[in-house]
C-alpha cells in the first residue's frame, strides 16, 4: 500500500506571532484537544479523591473500629486507583495524538514551504537552520500542546483542592491559594531568563549546523587545498561558543528544575506542619489531617505540571518563532541587487510546488494563454517561442545568471509575452518554465520513481525520454532496470549517467519552456552527438534554450547567441557565427584540429 500522508493539506496557519501559531495548531484539532482537556481534568481532579477516601477509612473505620466500613472504604480506594489508571491511559493516549498531529501538520507546512520557495531558501536561510527547524523546533512546538490537557486539568485541580480544603479549614485553604501563586512569582524571573538564553542558543545552534553541513559537503575540496585543518579549528571554536551558550541555558534550566521539585516540597512541608498543629489543638481530626496531607501531596502533581508546562512553553515559543521565520519567506523575497544573487539549488525540476502559505503582496497578472517569447533586458536575449535557441557564454557565471533570471529565481526585468515575468503567478511559472541544471537534486527511490515527474507517466514515455537523453545503457546496466533502487543524489551512478538521468527527467516534465544549463558536460563526444540530435526531435515545436559551448549542441540550434561580458554581441546560426565572429570561434573551437559541427539542415 502507498504511504498514508497525515495531512495532504495542512491548512493555512496564522503567522501573526508564536502564540497565534500555537493557537492555530490547537484549533486544527478542537475535539481531540477538548477530549484531552476533559480527560486531563478528570485525572487531575481524581487524584484528590483518594485522600478523601483515606480520611473516611481512618475516621469511620480505624478509629471507630468498624471493619465493614473499613472494608468498604478500602474497596473504594482500590476502585479509585483502577479508575485513575484507566483515565491516565486515555489521557496520555489522547495527548500523544494531539502532539503527533501538531508535529505532522508543522512538518507538512515546512516541507510545502521549502518546496514552494525553492531557490530563495539558500539565500535567506542556512541549511543548518532549516535542518534544526525540521528536527527539534517542530518537536518543541508540539510539546506546548501538553498544556491543553494536563495543563488545563492542573488549573482545575488546584481550584478543586482549594475548595475542599476550605471545607476543612479556611486557614489551610488560604495557604494553598496564596502559596501556589507565590511559587509562580519565584520561578517567573527564571523563565524570562530562560526565554532569552534559549533564543540565543537556538541561533548559534542553527549557524553551527549550517557550518557543519558546508564542511561535510566540501570536505574533499578542503582536503585537496589543505584547508581541512583550518575549517576544523573554526568549527571547534564555534562549538566552544555553542557549548558556552548551552551552559547558560543549562544553568537556568537546572534552577527551574530544582525549583520545580524543591518549592512544592517545601510548600507541602509547611502546610502539613500547620495541619499537624491544628490537629493537636483539636481544630481538625486525625482523618482530616491525613486528607490534608493527601490533598497537598496531590497538589504537587498539578503544580509540577504547571511549572514544567511553563518551561515547555518558553521553548515552544522560541521554536514557533523560528518556524514562522521560515514560513514567512516569499519566493520573490531575494536579497542582493536586482538580477543578481547566489546560484540556487533548484531540487526536482519540473515539479510545480503546492499552494503557498504566504501569498505574494501584489496581485499577479495572468500568464500568457499560449507559448510566448521570453526577453531578458540585461543581456538583450530573446528566446522565441517554439524554437531551439542556444547561448554560448564566455563566462559560465553569466550563463547561470541568465538562467536564474529567465526561470524567475531572482528578481529581474525579464518579460514573458511582453509583460513582466515577476508579475505572473509563481506556481504557473514553475509549471511552465523549467530550469534544469546539472547539479539538480536526485531523491532516493526506484529509477522509475525518480523519472516519473508527472502522474500517470508510463514506461513507454519513460523509455522515449531515456532514449532522447541517450541513457538507455544506464537502465540496461542496472540489475532490476527501472525498478532498481537509487540512493539519494544517485551516488551509485557515474557523473555522466547522473547527468543523462537528469536530462531524461527534465524531458519527462514536458515544460512549455525548457532551459538546459550545460546538459552534456560530463559525457563523451559520441554520446553528446546523439543527445544533440535527439534533443531537437524530442522538443520539436516547443521552446528550448540550451546554455552551452559545445559545437555539437550549438550546431543543432535554430538560433545561436554569443554572450560576452554580460551582453549578447551576435546572433545567427552556429556556422554563420563560426565564420564571422572570431571570439565565438575561439570559444567553441575547443580543439584547433576539430572542424566545426555541421548545422542541422532539416526543417526548424
Amino acid at each position: 500500500m502507498p504511504p498514508q500522508i497525515p495531512h495532504p493539506d495542512p491548512g493555512s496557519p496564522n503567522l501573526g506571532g508564536p502564540l497565534r501559531y500555537l493557537w492555530w495548531l490547537v484549533r486544527c484539532q478542537p475535539w481531540r484537544v477538548l477530549r484531552g482537556s476533559l480527560l486531563g481534568t478528570a485525572w487531575m481532579v481524581g487524584l484528590s479523591v483518594r485522600p478523601y477516601l483515606v480520611s473516611r477509612a481512618v475516621d469511620d473505620g480505624l478509629r471507630a473500629g468498624d471493619m465493614p466500613a473499613l472494608t468498604v472504604w478500602v474497596a473504594a480506594i482500590v476502585a479509585a486507583g483502577l479508575g485513575l489508571s484507566w483515565l491516565g491511559i486515555l489521557r496520555h493516549r489522547t495527548m500523544t495524538f494531539v502532539r503527533e498531529d501538531a508535529k505532522a501538520r508543522s512538518a507538512a507546512l515546512v516541507l510545502r514551504q521549502v518546496a514552494r520557495i525553492g531557490a530563495v531558501l539558500r539565500r535567506r536561510a542556512a541549511a543548518g537552520e532549516v535542518a534544526t527547524v525540521g528536527g527539534s523546533d517542530i518537536d518543541w512546538t508540539a510539546q506546548v500542546l501538553t498544556l491543553t490537557g494536563p495543563g488545563v486539568g492542573a488549573v482545575v485541580a488546584y481550584a478543586v483542592v482549594a475548595v475542599v480544603l476550605w471545607s476543612i479549614s479556611p486557614l489551610l485553604a488560604l495557604c494553598v491559594l496564596v502559596g501556589v501563586p507565590a511559587v509562580g512569582l519565584v520561578v517567573g524571573p527564571l523563565l524570562r531568563r530562560l526565554d532569552g538564553a534559549e533564543s540565543v542558543y537556538r541561533q548559534h545552534q542553527g549557524a553551527l549546523t549550517a557550518r557543519c553541513g558546508d564542511i561535510v559537503a566540501g570536505l574533499r575540496v578542503l582536503a585537496g587545498v589543505g584547508g581541512r585543518d583550518l575549517f576544523a579549528r573554526r568549527y571547534a571554536a564555534r562549538s566552544q561558543q555553542l557549548r558556552a551558550e548551552g551552559y547558560r541555558v543549562g544553568a537556568v534550566a537546572s534552577w527551574i528544575d530544582a525549583a520545580t521539585l524543591a518549592i512544592p516540597g517545601l510548600f507541602l512541608a509547611a502546610v502539613v506542619w500547620l495541619g499537624a498543629r491544628m490537629t493537636v489543638t483539636g481544630e481538625i481530626s486525625v482523618g482530616e489531617l491525613v486528607a490534608v496531607y493527601g490533598y497537598v501531596a496531590t497538589l504537587i502533581v498539578p503544580v509540577w505540571f504547571l511549572l514544567e508546562g511553563s518551561h515547555q512553553f518558553i521553548r515552544g515559543r522560541v521554536a514557533a518563532r523560528r518556524i514562522i521565520d521560515l514560513l514567512t519567506l516569499t519566493p520573490d523575497d531575494v536579497g542582493g541587487p536586482r538580477g543578481g544573487g547566489q546560484r540556487p539549488s533548484r531540487g526536482v525540476p519540473g515539479r510545480a510546488s503546492g499552494p503557498g502559505t504566504v501569498p505574494d503582496a501584489r496581485r499577479p497578472e495572468p500568464a500568457p494563454a499560449r507559448p510566448a517569447d521570453l526577453h531578458d533586458p540585461v543581456t538583450g536575449l530573446t528566446v522565441h517561442a517554439g524554437r531551439l535557441t542556444a547561448v554560448a557564454a564566455d563566462d559560465p557565471a553569466d550563463a547561470v545568471a541568465l538562467a536564474d533570471r529567465l526561470g524567475r529565481y531572482v528578481v529581474s526585468d525579464v518579460t514573458w509575452g511582453g509583460r513582466p515575468l515577476s508579475g505572473r503567478p509563481l506556481d504557473e511559472v514553475r509549471a511552465r518554465i523549467l530550469v534544469a541544471e546539472q547539479e539538480s537534486y536526485i531523491f532516493a527511490g526506484t529509477l522509475r520513481e525518480v523519472l516519473r515527474t508527472r502522474p500517470g507517466t508510463g514506461d513507454e514515455r519513460i523509455t522515449e525520454a531515456l532514449r532522447a537523453a541517450s541513457a538507455e545503457d544506464v537502465v540496461d546496466a542496472l540489475p532490476a532496470g527501472l525498478d532498481t533502487p537509487v540512493d539519494a543524489r544517485a551516488r551509485m551512478l557515474s557523473g555522466g549517467q547522473r547527468q543523462r538521468v537528469r536530462l531524461a527527467r527534465a524531458l519527462l516534465a514536458e515544460p512549455e519552456v525548457l532551459i538546459l544549463v550545460d546538459p552534456t558536460s560530463a559525457v563523451d563526444a559520441h554520446t553528446e552527438a546523439r543527445i544533440a540530435e535527439r534533443l531537437r526531435s524530442a522538443r520539436a515545436g516547443r521552446t528550448t534554450l540550451v546554455l552551452a559551448t559545445s559545437p555539437l549542441l550549438l550546431g543543432r540550434a535554430d538560433t545561436v547567441a554569443h554572450l560576452r561580458a554580460g551582453r549578447i554581441v551576435s546572433t545567427g546560426t552556429h556556422l554563420d557565427l563560426f565564420h564571422r565572429d572570431p571570439d565565438y570561434r575561439a570559444l567553441v573551437d575547443r580543439d584547433s584540429a576539430d572542424e566545426p559541427a555541421e548545422p542541422y539542415r532539416g526543417h526548424p
